[in-house]
């Protein structure tokens, strides 16, 4: 169940009609999850990909706007550089764990060249945006066994309907404040004027011990004798963001540092060996690969409207509830050499 079922609402603004990241018009999500035993000694594969594309076109020959922000740079991510170069985002977002970014990265680009005979021959290269998370508590990571084919899947079978959370797709293996983390989303519906805008947020959860975590705020004290999972690292999170607002790059990137205070109110403190990202994206606009004209010309938000700081608090209203469905959607899994992730017990201290 999404946190809100046990009786907690975060923030004030109002969330979209499914409460996750496709609210945003047009943005799809999709999952592979991988699930099975491997030869070895108690060796399993816990792991998977998630895909989230920005619309149903192409992303190629129409871009959207986009920022990354690193809150804590210990991650293996790949096109970030370039996003904040050019303020363009040119292909899905993929999410696998840590060892899986080159086959993940590889199974995208087979997917766009597939798409689009004009990459790397009659124009330039593509942008491939991969993020990930270390879950080699439950999944024997050395295997590798993300392949390319798992990538183009996901990315096949991403949609706009309701988000499926917890332990599913990149999230399968992730563990959060010592208990079953994975994906989460939510999204906050922002107003002013005659304007309305959606802003959604996708998280890859994977950080935190049980002592760091603020339960407290959200319920009263209940008992939980339920052990939690103490990682040698620190642990990191994704978070994905996305708007139908009409934001410049620079203006998406104030918008995406705003994730990072939902990030704290959960209790983290963005620890050494974290990986701390954000990546941003508003599909307000649509940027033609091609253009005949020198200039373009586009709408956007006024920085001192009050809509700006509307939006700052859906990211980090967002970014905070985005987490809390992580946990509470993500179910007890045993992984390699019989390691159990307990579903942080939420039944015992809600209100339902």
């Amino acid at each position: 169940m999404k946190i809100r079922e046990y009786g907690v609402t975060i923030g004030q603004l109002p969330t979209g009609e499914k409460n996750d990241i496709t609210d945003v018009p047009d943005v799809r999500v999709g999952h592979v999850t991988i699930q099975r035993e491997l030869e070895g000694d108690q060796e399993y594969a816990c792991t998977g990909v998630t895909a989230i594309v920005p619309h149903g076109g192409s992303l190629f020959r129409e871009k959207v706007t986009a920022a990354s922000y690193v809150i804590n740079g210990f991650g293996k991510t790949t096109g970030l550089v370039q996003v904040n170069e050019l303020g363009v985002l040119e292909s899905p977002i993929m999410l696998t764990n840590t060892f899986s970014v080159p086959a993940v990265t590889q199974g995208t680009l087979e997917y766009m060249l597939a798409g689009h005979e004009e990459i790397g021959d009659t124009t330039g290269t593509i942008n491939l945006v991969v993020g990930e998370c270390n879950d080699s508590s439950l999944n024997s990571i050395r295997r590798c066994v993300v392949q390319p084919q798992d990538a183009i899947e996901a990315i096949q079978k991403a949609t706009n309907g309701p988000v499926e959370e917890g332990a599913v797709g990149a999230g399968t293996g992730m563990v959060t404040f010592g208990y079953k983390g994975g994906i989460g989303s939510s999204s906050r519906i922002v107003s002013a004027a005659d304007a309305s805008y959606t802003v959604g947020v996708l998280v890859l959860s994977n950080f935190g011990s049980k002592h760091e975590f603020l339960v407290d705020k959200l319920f009263p004290a209940g008992e939980n004798s339920l052990p939690a999972v103490e990682k040698p690292t620190d642990g990191s999170i994704i978070m994905v963001l996305a708007t139908d607002a009409p934001l410049s790059d620079r203006q998406l990137l104030r918008v995406a540092k705003r994730a990072g205070i939902g990030l704290g109110r959960t209790g983290s403190h963005f620890g050494h060996g974290s990986g701390d990202i954000v990546i941003a994206f508003s599909t307000a606009h649509k940027i033609p690969h091609k253009a005949e004209g020198i200039a373009e010309t586009r709408t956007q938000l006024r920085e001192d409207h009050a809509v700006m700081n509307q939006l700052f608090a859906a990211a980090a209203e967002a970014t905070e509830e985005a987490i809390y469905n992580s946990l509470s959607q993500a179910k007890t899994t045993t992984g390699r050499k019989g390691n159990t992730v307990y579903a942080f017990p939420f039944e015992r201290f809600g209100i339902q």
